[in-house]
């Protein structure tokens, strides 16, 4: 992931001991996480649940577990905060959920490690999403149809590298380092989540 002077610097004083600009390296990253988290918030915790709810949980969890990141000097940051985020997410899934949440399109495992499944229902509305004009609202919801249909079809790391390249505008060795897969898996399942949804918009 790419970062910023500021970033670093904050980073160079969080690793000397300065615990006290956790806040100030999360507030940088805020919009990165809420994207992640407003694409795999179940929607059935609307009204319930929100994204600043959310985000205010990662703060304390990662307030809590900052020594666990200091110990790993090679984890980038953001990454770090997005496993933190992911395991607040399945957390907060299984909490309001409960035995909703045993289907195993809720969840993806990544080893050994439990993260929350982009929905194929959020993620047609993304791609859908920039639709306006009155022709193009009424192919809409045939569109977000097909698109759900294919993405479904997908396999789920398919899925979530489409959805980390695309919307969390996250780059390819960041995904294979989440996904733990290599680079050029990565980017293999990239070009083809990628071709298969431009062939349904195509159609």
């Amino acid at each position: 992931m790419t970062t910023t002077p500021e970033m670093d610097g904050l980073l160079k004083r969080l690793r000397g001991g300065e615990t006290g600009v956790l806040g100030e390296l999360i507030d940088l990253n805020r919009e990165p996480l809420r994207r992640m988290i407003n694409l795999r918030l179940d929607a059935r915790l609307a009204g319930r649940i929100s994204c600043s709810d959310v985000l205010q949980d990662v703060y304390l969890d990662a307030m809590q577990r900052v020594g666990h990141f200091l110990q790993k000097p090679e984890l980038p940051f953001q990454i770090w905060l997005r496993m933190i985020a992911s395991q607040r997410l399945v957390d907060v899934h299984r909490q309001h959920l409960g035995a909703q949440m045993r289907n195993a399109a809720c969840e993806v495992s990544l080893q050994g490690r439990v993260m929350p499944a982009v929905s194929s229902v959020s993620l047609a509305a993304c791609l859908t999403a920039e639709m306006e004009s009155p022709s193009q609202v009424l192919m809409r919801k045939e569109l977000i149809e097909r698109v759900e249909t294919a993405l479904e079809a997908m396999d789920p790391i398919d899925r979530e590298v489409l959805t980390m390249r695309h919307f969390e505008e996250l780059n390819n060795d960041d995904v294979a380092e989440i996904l733990g897969i290599s680079k050029a898996a990565a980017s293999n399942r990239y070009v083809r989540a990628l071709k298969r949804l431009k062939e349904i918009v195509a159609d």
